[in-house]
């Protein structure tokens, strides 16, 4: 059975992440750092339908807690399929951010990317076997108002998927990026209106959080071997 961790796996995106690899057969590890009730709840579901799940907490943001929790569990064994999906929001126009709303948001998906995906690369490429997948936004690539913070941080998460691919190829290990546009989740529901995402998405609708997960279960399986380096895009043709 293949272990696979998912940060910020308490959220929407996360949450369907974990289910779609348990169900594929994955003994998977819910990292949650505040939502730790719903990461234990969602374990608990996973169980009640078969799968296999516990939970993780720490903040990502912290390289000596990141390291305390990964450590022992690749003393022995890999862990081979990471989804690096903790990332935060906190908008604001340029001229009015904050320093504290620009650190945070790099440090959850940059540093956290670093801090979470070190530690378990030499077990990976020991085991000449591995899956990294960053998730990513539109926002990555397009750029968006009021996002410079969070368009940087996902830029910067793109450019490192397409370096770290490079290193680790030859070990049989892929890295790639999924870039979400707009996905029905909590954190969205209150920002675009059914008529702005008509307005926005040629397919006229949200994605859902299955869909990217559907996306992440190919990425991280046997068909997806000669895919690496890439920044796929799921966003119903918006670019």
């Amino acid at each position: 059975m293949k272990r696979a961790l998912v940060t910020g796996g308490s959220g929407g995106i996360g949450a369907a992440i974990c289910q779609r690899l348990a169900a594929d057969g994955c003994h998977v590890y819910i990292h949650a750092n505040q939502g730790i009730i719903s990461a234990t709840q969602l374990a608990e579901e996973i169980h009640a339908a078969g799968g296999s799940a516990e939970v993780l907490q720490f903040d990502v943001t912290d390289q000596a807690a990141a390291s305390a929790a990964l450590n022992p569990l690749v003393e022995n064994d890999p862990i081979q399929i990471l989804v690096n999906n903790a990332g935060i929001h906190d908008d604001a126009v340029f001229p009015g951010m904050s320093s504290a709303q620009w650190h945070h948001v790099i440090d959850v998906s940059v540093h956290g990317f670093f801090n979470v995906t070190q530690p378990l690369m030499m077990p990976m490429i020991r085991s000449r076997w591995g899956r990294i997948i960053n998730v990513s936004s539109i926002s990555g690539i397009t750029g968006n108002r009021g996002q410079t913070n969070y368009s940087a941080a996902k830029g910067a998460l793109n450019a490192a998927t397409k370096s770290l691919s490079q290193e680790v190829a030859s070990r049989g290990i892929t890295v790639n990026a999924i870039a979400p546009g707009i996905i029905e989740t909590a954190m969205s529901e209150n920002t675009f209106d059914a008529q702005a995402i008509a307005n926005m998405v040629p397919m006229k609708r949200a994605g859902t959080a299955k869909e990217v997960a559907d996306l992440v279960s190919f990425l991280a399986s046997d068909q997806a071997t000669y895919i690496t380096g890439q920044i796929i895009s799921i966003n119903g043709g918006m670019i």
